[in-house]
């Protein structure tokens, strides 16, 4: 069970990943000590799953966003899911519900790459539909969530 101090520790880290915990145990009031053992612990539990720099796709060539929902026939949505989770420009698959099984968030450098990508998920034995949304503009996108402390 995460305390106060573990979550404190985690928002900072959310702040900036690449803080020092020097840095950390400042802000907080603790021990540079205190903030290696609680990371280790938040690390080998799996609550902090890895460090990462928050990138502009666009300056890199990255002119397609594309939201794409899939219906999946015949309980192989794990399957299909999982195969598509592994395709490097997919950021995000999702288990949803309403109409339709799956959500896939992925990006692309130009429409024959979109287009190539759509096809191979429609090529899938078990997808049956697939309905692509084109992302018009980005008003906001951090897959950063800050923790709120408790009232």
């Amino acid at each position: 069970m995460l305390d106060d101090l573990d979550l404190a520790i985690i928002r900072e880290l959310i702040k900036d990943g690449r803080a020092s915990y020097r840095s950390i145990a400042k802000k907080l009031g603790i021990s540079v000590a205190t903030v290696a053992s609680r990371v280790m612990a938040l690390e080998k539990s799996g609550i902090i799953k890895g460090y990462t720099a928050l990138v502009d796709y666009e300056k890199l060539g990255y002119e397609i966003t594309a939201i794409i929902e899939l219906t999946i026939s015949k309980g192989k949505l794990i399957e299909v899911q999982h195969q598509v989770a592994e395709k490097s420009n997919v950021s995000s698959v999702y288990d949803v519900t309403g109409e339709t099984d799956s959500i896939i968030v992925a990006k692309f450098k130009n429409r024959d790459e979109l287009n190539k990508f759509v096809k191979w998920l429609l090529s899938m034995p078990y997808v049956e539909r697939t309905l692509t949304h084109l992302v018009l503009g980005i008003v906001k996108e951090d897959p950063r969530y800050p923790l709120k402390v408790e009232d």
